[in-house]
């Protein structure tokens, strides 16, 4: 119990307000798809959105953080928006129903009929920061940088929280994600050193396309082989899943925009 003379009046008004609202009711209205962000309910509605079987894709930059503590703010700056500004133009054009961008990560949101164009869209990014991001910005800066990625996939609660409109700005209002498809995705991208893509087994169950699980054989003596490893989480209590699974490929330099169009056909 905060006592009269713990904080100002205004403050505590606040927080008696706040716990009025926790002890209300709360409706969960429930969708099969990401509705539009303009529709999603408001902390005064008392009102979320449950959407099933979302999948999340969460990447963010490795070593961000050397290179702005050790560099100019312009090479800073360029990297960033090479790296965030290409993440959401891709998630984007792959039909992501929601995008966010999290300091140097974003995190983008497919619907469950999405499933293999949600892992198309992020091998797509991969192959971009290994073949154009790391190169680029490592000859400028002489930094280690890549990528962290996780993919996980369950139902989410959605509502927007804050100060609808607080003298003329809306920055205070934002969609919160409740669920644990963001957490464990992001919490995946953390196991991640070399740029893979690490991907929760229930995420992992859903993709069924023979050319999203073995390669194309290009450059190989033995032909197509697994592209996919596994790693036991049994012990590591982070995780609400037991294995992960681990990507290593880009896009083949030969076959792989027709892989990539073939895996998508899969969602049709």
């Amino acid at each position: 119990m905060i006592t009269n003379n713990q904080l100002p009046i205004n403050v505590r008004n606040i927080i008696n307000n706040q716990v009025n609202k926790f002890k209300k009711h709360v409706f969960t209205e429930e969708y099969s798809e990401i509705p539009t962000a303009g529709n999603f309910p408001t902390e005064q509605s008392n009102k979320w959105f449950k959407i099933k079987n979302v999948t999340c894709v969460f990447v963010d930059m490795k070593n961000s953080t050397k290179l702005s503590a050790s560099h100019h703010a312009t090479s800073t700056a360029k990297a960033y928006t090479l790296f965030t500004g290409t993440a959401v133009r891709i998630f984007h054009e792959f039909g992501a129903p929601y995008i966010d961008i999290k300091g140097d990560g974003v995190f983008a949101l497919f619907n469950s009929s999405q499933t293999h164009t949600a892992l198309a869209a992020t091998v797509s990014f991969r192959t971009f920061v290994q073949e154009v991001f790391n190169p680029k910005v490592a000859n400028k800066t002489e930094v280690d940088v890549g990528s962290h990625i996780g993919i996980d996939q369950s139902t989410l609660l959605v509502s927007k929280i804050g100060l609808k409109r607080n003298q003329g700005r809306s920055d205070k209002h934002n969609e919160v994600w409740a669920g644990k498809a963001v957490n464990m995705a992001a919490k995946l991208s953390s196991l991640s050193s070399g740029g893979e893509i690490y991907v929760s087994d229930r995420f992992f169950k859903n993709i069924i396309h023979p050319k999203a699980l073995k390669s194309c054989g290009c450059g190989s003596s033995r032909g197509s082989q697994n592209l996919w490893s596994e790693k036991d989480l049994t012990f590591d209590d982070r995780f609400s899943f037991n294995k992960a699974h681990i990507l290593e490929s880009v896009w083949c330099k030969k076959h792989g925009e027709q892989y990539l169009e073939e895996i998508i056909n899969a969602d049709k």
